[in-house]
């Protein structure tokens, strides 16, 4: 049975809601780049799976490796050595650090314990994803999901895609009020 969300897609599809995301940007002239840990290239996918998808995602960098979120994203490597990967600042400097990495104007990144051990000592489905976007802005959730190792990672490339979204709703005004001198 699928419920139907506010935007009009079914409840638990990505789909929809990265169509809508990437049509906001498309619409603003704006662009997006994506860093990901625990979900390996899923968020990267479930984005560029929705049709004129080149026209606002830049691309992305899936950083697996600790050492790859210092060397390529610019995370802190004190805060690595200091919490570990499983941290909701190192999920915002990773997407502040993507952004600039790509030349977007939106950051989205994932990190977190898919499973099926602990990592960092955070337990299994310990998950953090965040979005920076325009003007220093940067947003976070922490979660904690339940299942097994797929579908935890198939709920934080949800997650971060409505987070996302949500973002780009948030920015809405904003974002009128600049390209219309509040006019």
């Amino acid at each position: 049975m699928s419920t139907g969300t506010a935007e009009g897609g079914a409840a638990g599809s990505g789909r929809s809601t990265a169509a809508e995301a990437l049509a906001l940007l498309e619409r603003r002239g704006q662009t997006v780049a994506v860093a990901e840990s625990l979900t390996g290239g899923l968020v990267a996918a479930e984005l560029t799976a929705v049709d004129g998808a080149s026209r606002s995602f830049r691309g992305s960098v899936t950083a697996y490796a600790t050492a790859l979120k210092q060397e390529l994203l610019g995370v802190d490597a004190a805060l690595l050595a200091e919490r570990g990967a499983v941290d909701a600042e190192v999920a915002r400097q990773m997407a502040r650090g993507v952004a600039g990495a790509l030349g977007a104007d939106w950051g989205v990144a994932t990190t977190g314990v898919a499973g099926p051990t602990s990592q960092d000592g955070q337990p299994v489905g310990t998950v953090h994803v965040a979005v920076a976007g325009p003007a220093e802005r940067v947003a976070s959730a922490a979660l904690r999901l339940a299942g097994d190792r797929s579908g935890i990672r198939i709920q934080a490339v949800e997650a971060a895609v409505k987070l996302l979204f949500s973002e780009l709703i948030a920015t809405a005004g904003a974002q009128d009020t600049e390209q219309h001198s509040g006019i």
